[in-house]
């Protein structure tokens, strides 16, 4: 072989192992990085918003839990200039798309429209793929409405005491409904149960509407339901209201005791709606958040949106949403163990 040949050959077996080596090297930092956690993203205060905000919203469309979404996208997005999007992601009784929120960086860019089974789920399902205290900072406590306590007509029944009185005296017999275990009309009827040592047979619908269709038709008995949901049934006579679950009478029930008044005292139940995000948030963030979340619920346009719903806007701290989500945990951990209550 020619002497310049060998320096040839040479040279292209040491661009050869420059070659492989730094392949290897690169194999080697790929493998590492893939290793090696990312931390979280944050956000700068200071621009904060600058990009795309997501709403998520664990339910399908249609009801206040998507409403509150729409009207909270729409405003913060006039107030801040920035695109927010709400993404409804229904399934798996709300843990699907609170699980997602759980799971999301912490830089304010994904929020989580929460509700009433936000506090009780930690009692229905032995385990949850996230912890509702330490995966979530509550950013507002949004709103609340209660349940009204309705009979088809045709029942021998006009108070709560008739209402304990005849299931007392027909013990098994009586049936209400509910829109599925751990709603927050089931765990009202659950609570009324045990407060009045009553038995009655619960039968579980999808949603509201096939559930009054039902009450409508004489197939079930009674129901609690979020009031808006058969305010109009009542008014038109085809639904007898016996009392609402909040601790002061409704302004859209007119005369209709509270519960507790008419005959099981200490009863309440408070159907709520409130905002929260992933845990870890910058606290510069959350007051931002909070404040201007507190100012959105304070206009009039949003009072009347509201209103319309049959909710009333509730505002407040941060720290006065968690001390509410913390209680209610604590209220239907009781509920649910003593009716043994377990999910679909």
């Amino acid at each position: 072989m020619s002497e310049p040949l060998q320096a040839e050959v040479k040279s292209r077996a040491t661009r050869l192992a420059y070659f492989a080596c730094g392949a290897f090297l690169l194999l080697l930092t790929g493998a590492a990085s893939a290793q090696t956690p990312v931390a979280p993203a944050t956000a700068d205060p200071d621009t904060y918003p600058s990009h795309t905000i997501r709403y998520i919203v664990p339910y399908p469309p249609g009801a206040f839990n998507d409403t509150l979404g729409r009207i909270v996208s729409q405003k913060l997005q006039e107030a801040w200039g920035v695109p927010v999007v709400v993404e409804n992601r229904p399934g798996g009784g709300t843990l699907i798309g609170t699980d997602a929120v759980a799971k999301s960086a912490p830089d304010g860019y994904t929020l989580l429209g929460v509700a009433f089974p936000f506090g009780s789920n930690p009692s229905i399902y032995r385990s949850l793929p996230y912890d509702t205290v330490k995966d979530f900072t509550p950013l507002i406590f949004a709103g609340q409405t209660q349940n009204l306590l309705v009979v088809r007509p045709a029942m021998p029944i006009h108070s709560v005491k008739d209402f304990v009185d005849y299931a007392r005296n027909n013990p098994g017999k009586v049936s209400y409904g509910s829109t599925g275990i751990g709603s927050s009309n089931h765990l009202s009827m659950e609570l009324f149960k045990s407060m009045t040592g009553i038995d009655i047979v619960h039968v579980p619908y999808k949603g509201s509407a096939p559930m009054v269709n039902d009450l409508l038709g004489d197939h079930i008995d009674a129901a609690f339901d979020n009031t808006p949901n058969v305010l109009p049934q009542v008014n038109a006579g085809k639904l007898r209201a016996l009392g609402v679950s909040s601790t002061a009478r409704s302004t859209l029930t007119g005369s209709v005791p509270t519960v507790s008044e008419a005959g099981v005292p200490g009863y309440e139940v408070t159907v709520w709606f409130g905002i929260v995000g992933p845990a870890g948030m910058r606290p510069e963030i959350v007051r931002k958040l909070n404040s201007e979340l507190n100012a959105i619920l304070g206009t009039d346009d949003v009072k009347r949106r509201f209103q319309d719903q049959g909710v009333d806007p509730v505002g407040g701290s941060p720290s006065q949403f968690a001390d509410h989500i913390r209680s209610e945990i604590q209220k239907w951990a009781k509920v649910v163990k003593d009716a043994n209550i377990q999910p679909e």
